[in-house]
């Protein structure tokens, strides 16, 4: 039986950007094949079992031809695979999506078509450029700038273009651009007619550079502009000094890496890019589960404590796994005081109807064992879910005040592997502030790196909290910054400080 294929557009690059239907083909693939002009966060909506193969494509080199892209399709539609095949953009406009599906409906392989927002639309309203305005241009065209146009075989009709009056979104036009710019003033297009170039269009690295037909090339090379790189022509590049938006945002731009493990990068990773930071991610810390859960299984059989105290999301998700496994659910826990340290583990127990009954002011262990200690501990069975290398001040503290105190590992953390060269390439491209969120995403990261401490002093240093910043200081490190409120939350605002201080 043969498969079926999803041509779907990702859209322009940032990758809230894809549609709810492309999203849908993406997680219910068995192959994704994609270009190179797209966000790696929507390879990790795949299945965990599907297969990834790049077939990315630029100027001058490219993964496999497209004949050779046609043909994987076949293939693979053909072994009965669910092939999800993302391009940027939209697959219709200039995605060469046509061809892939003429190439499958000769082969009757069944396929779907899933529009895209389009870059040249997309990049114009990020850069605070509407494609028309009444009053100012009521239609617009869009152009691939692939060619020169001084070639007399050109189909693409730039005398009409210089004359419709409307936007003109030219892609793929860098190289030939003092072509095209002269060609359009040569053929009536006044020379003061303003122009913007959008480099990387929506991504946090988007590069938005105005100027008008006579001097952009000087100031797009002025700016060092490389590909990709949208040029758009008309009256309504005007209205950016009044509609500019995306790169006003307060961490636009700035290149910040994030240490943490897989599981738990997203709310961090979200909240800064929705700042407009450019992200970058090593993983740090890897989440697995135990080998052998049976230690775990008879202590949840039973469930004889006074106190469970969760310290993590990791350890409430994989404590009601373990509970959903032995066919129990939330309601075992009833006349159990549950307590939460930091608002993710909190979250965490909401979502499987526990609310906390003590959630601590701060998530420091120290802080949190003297509050604590107002209470009567005699007597007392308290049960801490936790890592194998999580810390055991809480565990002591309270079998000093007199509790009963067991800490359990219920997941392991460790080092990713793999990954040095692509965290030294990281590092050495430049970096406006490294995060840490834990001692142990300290010591990690210098594990990945070699212990070379000198790769993590090119760029200034933000620690969750004082515990984190302790052993980033006892490694030889210099921190920067330690957040007020230790939280992922606390941390975005102390960086969002932290640079605003600097730019006045």
């Amino acid at each position: 039986m043969a498969g079926k294929v999803f041509l779907v557009g990702a859209g322009p690059g940032d990758p809230g950007l894809i549609t709810v239907k492309g999203l849908e083909c993406l997680r219910q693939s068995d192959v994704l094949v994609y270009d190179r002009l797209l966000d790696t966060h929507l390879l990790s909506v795949s299945k965990s079992d599907s297969e990834h193969i790049f077939v990315g494509k630029e100027r001058g080199r490219q993964a496999l031809t497209q004949e050779e892209i046609n043909n994987l399709l076949v293939v693979k539609a053909n072994e009965g695979k669910i092939v999800c095949r993302l391009k940027g953009g939209d697959p219709f406009v200039f995605g060469r999506g046509g061809e892939e599906a003429l190439v499958l409906k000769e082969h009757s392989i069944p396929f779907e078509i899933i529009p895209g927002i389009t870059s040249p639309i997309a990049a114009a309203a990020y850069s605070g450029i509407p494609i028309t305005q009444r009053k100012i241009a009521t239609c617009f065209t869009v152009v691939s700038g692939s060619e020169d146009p001084s070639k007399p075989e050109s189909v693409i009709p730039w005398d009409i273009l210089a004359k419709t009056g409307g936007t003109l979104a030219i892609l793929m036009g860098w190289s030939a651009l003092p072509s095209i710019m002269d060609t359009l003033v040569q053929n009536g297009m006044d020379p003061e007619t303003p122009v913007a170039l959008i480099q990387w269009g929506t991504w946090n690295k988007q590069v938005t550079v105005t100027g008008n037909l006579k001097n952009i090339v000087e100031i797009g090379l002025k700016s060092n502009l490389k590909p990709p790189v949208i040029a758009i022509v008309g009256e309504v590049v005007n209205l950016r000094e009044s509609l500019q938006w995306f790169d006003n945002k307060p961490l636009f731009g700035k290149k910040i890496l994030v240490t943490r493990s897989r599981a738990q990068s997203s709310t961090l990773i979200k909240s800064l890019e929705d700042l407009g930071a450019d992200t970058i991610e090593i993983p740090s810390i890897e989440i697995n589960e135990l080998d052998d859960y049976s230690p775990v299984d008879s202590l949840l059989i039973k469930l004889e404590y006074d106190w469970i105290i969760f310290s993590s999301a990791n350890a409430v998700d994989i404590f009601f796994s373990r509970l959903t496994n032995l066919g129990k659910d939330s309601r075992n826990l009833s006349g159990i005081t549950i307590g939460a340290i930091g608002p993710a583990t909190t979250e965490a127990l909401d979502k499987h109807g526990i609310t906390a009954d003590f959630v601590p002011q701060r998530s420091v262990s120290e802080e949190v064992l003297t509050e604590l200690s107002t209470k009567n501990w005699e007597n007392q069975r308290v049960l801490l879910p936790s890592s194998n290398i999580g810390r055991d001040v809480l565990e002591k503290g309270l079998t000093e005040l007199g509790a009963t105190t067991l800490k359990i590992p219920i997941y392991n953390t460790s080092r990713p592997n793999n990954i040095e060269d692509a965290a030294k390439k990281a590092i050495q491209a430049g970096l406006d502030l490294i995060t840490f969120t834990s001692s142990s995403t300290v010591e990690n990261l210098l594990g990945i790196l070699s212990n070379d401490k000198q790769y993590l002093k090119t760029a200034p240093i933000a620690c969750i909290g004082p515990i984190t910043a302790k052993t980033a200081v006892d490694l030889g490190l210099e921190i920067e910054l330690i957040a007020s409120t230790h939280t992922v939350s606390g941390l975005v605002d102390s960086i969002i400080e932290y640079f605003s201080a600097k730019e006045t």
